[in-house]
């Protein structure tokens, strides 16, 4: 037997119609494809589907058996209609980020919290990357963005350049440094650095500064949470190197001091790696303006 989607349609029909014209009119076909149809399946399965001779129009015992089977499928089927035209509209996707900037959680939460006001139905999930290597879980469609500073070439991925920030010396403002217009490599000599407990080569710090002149803080404690990181700097416990979005909140405290790294400062870009053919879907274009905009707003905050 070769049953069809429309075969369970055509049964659906007729029982909610009670009749063959009403039940056609619902389809848009006429009363004599509808009746075609209806007389091919009987034909398939060898029994009726229909008493005839009643009026409503009455299903049969192998027709209650078909409008059962009508009624588990086709929602099924109309969901799954409905789920691919969102996802050809791009309404509907997946959405998940890898961050290899341990900092960037602060300001991507809020740029989540606008997405899924605007794309309820897009899946979202984060997951640290460093934890894994980010990009080639990107190519392998593990995840859908990446969020680094470092590019690579790489034939199946782009990289949307999201906003430059600044990496900004942090210290307590008893501390000797804070008597400096800025901050060189070698002031580290003596301190101890706290950063975020991420390899060196993916800290600011390192990769720009210490690493290049080849210096070596006295010594280097690791930190999850920035609140932590800024209440250690406030008692003096060490000195840090921030983004200039996380020190908003402390720029005009009286306990802390900011400073540039070097007499010019340093800036560093951000960027969205994502696969070439997704980066135009609608949600992912809207996700990466928002990323765009949202620390420049917590910059001025």
């Amino acid at each position: 037997m070769h049953l069809e989607m429309r075969h369970l349609r055509a049964v659906r029909a007729i029982h909610d119609a009670g009749g063959l014209s009403k039940a056609a009119d619902i389809l848009n076909l006429t009363q004599s494809a509808l009746s075609h149809q209806i007389k091919g399946l009987e034909d398939q399965v060898g029994i009726d589907l229909f008493v005839r001779r009643t009026k409503p129009l009455k299903l049969s015992v192998a027709g209650m058996r078909m409008l059962k089977l009508a009624d588990r499928v086709l929602p099924e089927v109309e969901a799954a209609e409905d789920e691919f035209r969102g996802l050809l509209s791009g309404k509907i996707g997946r959405l998940h980020i890898a961050i290899e900037c341990h900092a960037c959680f602060e300001w991507l939460f809020p740029v989540l919290e606008s997405f899924r006001k605007a794309w309820p139905d897009v899946d979202v999930d984060i997951r640290p990357g460093l934890a894994f290597d980010a990009l080639p879980a990107l190519a392998r469609e593990e995840v859908d963005l990446v969020v680094s500073s470092d590019p690579e070439e790489h034939p199946d991925l782009e990289f949307s350049p999201l906003f430059d920030y600044e990496p900004v010396f942090v210290a307590s403002s008893q501390h000797t440094l804070s008597q400096k217009e800025w901050i060189e490599a070698q002031d580290f000599r003596d301190e101890v650095l706290i950063t975020y407990p991420v390899d060196r080569p993916r800290l600011d710090v390192f990769s720009q500064l210490l690493m290049p002149a080849k210096v070596e803080p006295r010594s280097v404690r690791q930190i999850e949470l920035t609140a932590v990181i800024l209440l250690l700097v406030a008692s003096n416990r060490g000195v840090a190197v921030l983004p200039d979005w996380v020190v908003r909140e402390v720029r005009y405290n009286s306990d802390y001091v900011t400073r540039p790294l070097t007499e010019h400062g340093l800036t560093r870009r951000l960027f969205a790696a994502t696969r070439r053919e997704d980066t135009t879907k609608p949600f992912m274009a809207h996700l990466l303006k928002l990323a765009r905009t949202a620390p420049v707003k917590m910059q001025r905050s």
